[in-house]
């Protein structure tokens, strides 16, 4: 069978909206390793692998918007595609306290392959999808696991991330999830804003494209039924703060 280093759908759908989803799946590409990075299946079923639940919470909120998709179909241990091909931490050794053997001694040139065999074919194709339109709205969706190893629990089950001065309708997002009684929102939390060269900045604020980074609390999307109810909730939220500023 032969590997593709992303999934769409939907594209056939006349929306404004594109959801995306940089860490969908824990897939290790059968040309890495035969298929694995010599961890075992619970350090693969964490956070460090992919974003649990994301992918589903993706698809839900496609859906409820009428708007095309695109997953990566490759761990982030693999490469990250949240990263600029620059970054240091485009392929990770060490993460959350756990050694990653298949990546240990990768030197530059298997960093090179793997941005050949996965990175550069997601950020092409997601590339072209957000160009389709003059008017496209980029929605990033992600998510966070509780707590980190030694670390305090995350309270948050929404984050947006952020930054000026192309945050406007991430501002709108925060104000109008604050006014959801039962939801805990952060605000550039429990991360910072976007880095240079990640998928925001080369997809979104590069090309002046309105945009919003959401991450889901980990626990809160585990099932199905929980992916599709937050997709309902929040889909009308971003149509509303999309209004409050006027595109």
């Amino acid at each position: 069978m032969t590997y593709h280093p992303f999934h769409t759908a939907g594209e056939s759908r006349n929306s404004r909206w594109l959801v995306t989803c940089d860490h969908a799946t824990n897939t290790v590409p059968p040309q890495i390793g035969g298929g694995t990075l010599g961890l075992p299946q619970a350090d693969m079923s964490r956070h460090i692998a992919y974003d649990p639940g994301a992918a589903g919470l993706a698809h839900a909120l496609a859906d409820e918007l009428s708007a095309p998709l695109i997953t990566s179909n490759f761990s982030r241990l693999v490469i990250d595609p949240n990263r600029g091909e620059d970054d240091p931490t485009l392929l990770m050794k060490l993460y959350d306290g756990t050694i990653i053997p298949g990546n240990r001694h990768a030197d530059g040139a298997e960093l090179e392959r793997r941005k050949e065999l996965c990175y550069r074919p997601y950020h092409a194709e997601l590339g072209r999808m957000a160009a389709s339109r003059a008017d496209t709205i980029l929605i990033a969706v992600h998510s966070f696991t509780p707590q980190l190893r030694g670390r305090p629990p995350r309270p948050w089950h929404v984050g947006i991330l952020h930054s000026p001065p192309q945050n406007a309708l991430s501002v709108a997002m925060i104000d109008r999830l604050k006014l959801q009684e039962d939801v805990c929102v952060g605000d550039n939390e429990p991360y910072a804003g976007h880095q240079p060269g990640d998928s925001i900045h080369r997809h979104a604020l590069q090309n002046n494209r309105h945009h919003v980074l959401i991450e889901l609390r980990q626990d809160l999307i585990v099932t199905v039924e929980q992916q599709q109810a937050w997709g309902r909730r929040l889909a009308p939220i971003f149509e509303f703060a999309a209004r409050a500023i006027g595109i």
